[in-house]
């Protein structure tokens, strides 16, 4: 009798413990996938993690497309109206990627303050832009809306 309740004992511990494995192990692996958006407003005051994956979107500023010659390199401006971000990428640009239009962003913020981008997503017809961008360009209106009124 005292030996199957021992059994049963150690089959629950070891139940639960896989179950506690399993959890903590899913947590940790949504963790490190979870890219947080920062729009270029709170990468340039510093909301943004230095050094974290983020995500970042706006808008190609006009005339600030460099690309590197000898190289894959290429860094652009971009801006939500508010804060302008310089972004530095190394890859392959996508067709649709142009001045003026809007871009996202996959990759890292500098602490010298450059986002250094591992991936760019262009926006995909006339009619699109990314939600997250759409949203940061609106609160930037907002915010610099709010900045003529106090003047």
């Amino acid at each position: 009798m005292k030996a199957i309740r021992q059994q049963r004992l150690f089959l629950l511990l070891f139940i639960l413990t896989g179950a506690g494995l399993a959890i903590s192990m899913a947590v940790m692996a949504l963790q490190q996938n979870i890219n947080l958006y920062y729009s270029p407003v709170q990468m340039v005051s510093q909301e943004a993690p230095v050094d974290v994956r983020i995500r970042g979107g706006g808008l190609v500023v006009a005339g600030t497309v460099i690309r590197d010659s000898e190289s894959l390199d290429v860094a652009f401006d971009m801006t939500d109206g508010a804060g302008t971000i310089t972004v530095k990428y190394s890859g392959i640009l996508p067709d649709l990627f142009a001045e003026g239009q809007g871009v996202v962003g996959a990759g890292k913020l500098g602490s010298d303050g450059v986002f250094y981008a591992d991936e760019i997503l262009a926006k995909h017809d006339s009619n699109y832009m990314p939600p997250e961008v759409l949203d940061a360009i609106d609160k930037a209106r907002e915010i610099v809306a709010g900045r003529d009124s106090e003047a």
